[in-house]
């Protein structure tokens, strides 16, 4: 099957043109094969710096533009978006290793309905206006200045979107640079937002491994940090904020809970169980792959989840019938296939799966796990689901929430007020009610614990894209004491 072209015109975006990167040569593979779709090369650190003097140059002058005319850069972007999705999605694919059919309606799709959103919440940015008898006081929203963006492998363009959007709708400028297993996303995005009108500079992409991203945090230009990565880059990058007083927006790991109670939707529950492991071949950072089921419910939910996933087509991603790709690369395949192989010294029970071989590792199910058990406790960031079974409801709230971890949970039931009280108790970012993975823009998403601090999304985004000035005003004599 033959590839389209994918190698960029350089491999960095700085000031509305292309660079070629100064640094290290960053091959880009293809999950399937192992073959390389194109070279690109690290920037340089003078090369960070040049970005982000660009974007701090760039930035007054868009955060002038009255938001209306920022909301249209942004929604040009989204239609042009669409109009080319499906060359978009297969660079995706290509670049990721996911499905044709997933990046199709998953990735770009969702980066472009980002951009919409917050370009048409642009007329709301709006103060407040504060009555204090004789006096009053109103509020500004103020952009934060230069942002930097860092991306994961897993959603590459999906992620720019995410970040870019409230930060460019609020008027602030970014940097950003994609993780170096997913590069090409980000340019082809900064390439869409300059032809839809925004302003050399506003928008740039670095590349790099992790010495780039930490030249790009610890550059005193920046103002602002969104990650979206494991928990321990995650530390590394807030701590390193931190010695600036930085904003920071952390979107990290999980180890999320599914709880299964005896009165779910078997066929319901099951097919959220795959989609809250084995989409994107189980690399999403929601995952609830701790799949908790009530003990009168478990036998049937492991036939039928067994059932379904026998049937999962597993293929070349460019191929439209497959629906299950490839891992990212030999070295995350490795560590999927060293934590199954410690379920099952741990004494799991594996009904499904295995370790596979090259690039692919398939759907995967222990059963009879344990809270205690290494594949129930550390994030595998794979197609791995470890079942427990549980008896009560106060039992299965004290267990899901007995975790480090806090993004995400899922609860089945046909008794939507046992629904509601456990969301409420589940020490999550996000709660799922009858349903798993589901993550429009009109939503916030984030996590709780370590799983990150701030939210993505939704109006509650431009809380963490933009500062707040208060201004008094004395409308009378000053009544000092002395």
């Amino acid at each position: 099957m033959s590839q389209p072209v994918t190698q960029p015109q350089a491999s960095l975006y700085i000031g509305g043109r292309f660079v070629e990167g100064q640094g290290d040569v960053l091959p880009v593979m293809f999950a399937f094969d192992g073959s390389t779709i194109a070279t690109l090369h690290e920037a340089s650190a003078d090369q960070v710096g040049q970005a982000t003097e660009t974007a701090q140059a760039a930035q007054p002058a868009w955060a002038a533009l009255p938001p209306v005319e920022r909301g249209r850069v942004l929604q040009r972007a989204a239609a042009i978006i669409r109009e080319r999705n499906d060359e978009l999605s297969m660079l995706e694919t290509l670049d990721t290793g996911k499905p044709i059919q997933e990046t199709l309606v998953a990735d770009w799709e969702s980066g472009a309905a980002a951009l919409e959103y917050f370009g048409g919440l642009a007329a709301t940015l709006t103060g407040q206006t504060i009555p204090l008898g004789r006096d009053w006081a109103y509020t500004i929203r103020e952009p934060l200045g230069v942002c930097a963006g860092i991306g994961a492998w897993n959603y590459p363009s999906q992620i720019a979107c995410w970040k870019a959007a409230p930060a460019l709708i609020m008027g602030n400028s970014m940097v950003f640079k994609p993780s170096e297993e997913t590069p090409l996303g980000a340019l082809k995005l900064a390439e869409i937002l300059t032809e839809a009108g925004l302003p050399d500079g506003v928008f740039n992409v670095v590349q790099g491994r992790g010495a780039v991203g930490a030249a790009l945090v610890n550059d005193t230009r920046v103002a602002k940090v969104s990650l979206t990565g494991s928990v321990p880059t995650g530390q590394k990058v807030y701590a390193a904020a931190a010695e600036g007083m930085r904003h920071v927006t952390m979107e990290l790991g999980g180890k999320s809970p599914l709880i299964v109670f005896d009165d779910a939707n078997i066929e319901d529950a099951a097919g959220a169980a795959i989609l809250a492991n084995f989409y994107s071949s189980g690399q999403i950072c929601s995952n609830g792959t701790r799949v908790f089921l009530q003990e009168g419910i478990a036998q049937a939910f492991l036939d039928r989840l067994c059932e379904r996933i026998r049937n999962i087509r597993i293929g070349d991603p460019r191929d439209p019938d497959t629906q299950f790709g490839p891992i990212i690369s030999d070295a995350q395949a490795a560590k999927i296939r060293t934590a199954i192989a410690a379920g099952q010294s741990d004494g799991a029970r594996m009904v499904a799966g295995g370790p596979g071989e090259g690039a692919f590792v398939p759907p995967t199910v222990f059963a009879d796990a344990t809270d205690d058990m290494q594949i129930a406790r550390e994030e595998i960031f794979g197609p791995v689901l470890t079942a427990l079974t549980f008896r009560d409801e106060a039992e299965v709230i004290a267990r899901a929430n007995a975790s480090p971890y806090g993004l995400a949970a899922g609860v089945f039931t046909r008794d939507l007020a046992r629904g509601h009280r456990v969301a409420a108790r589940l020490e999550a970012g996000t709660c799922w009610i009858n349903a798993y993975n589901l993550t429009p823009v009109e939503m916030p998403f984030g996590g709780v614990k370590l799983s990150g601090v701030g939210r993505e999304n939704s109006a509650a985004a431009i809380e963490h894209y933009s500062q707040i000035k208060t201004v008094y005003v004395g409308m009378g004599d000053v009544d000092a004491p002395y």
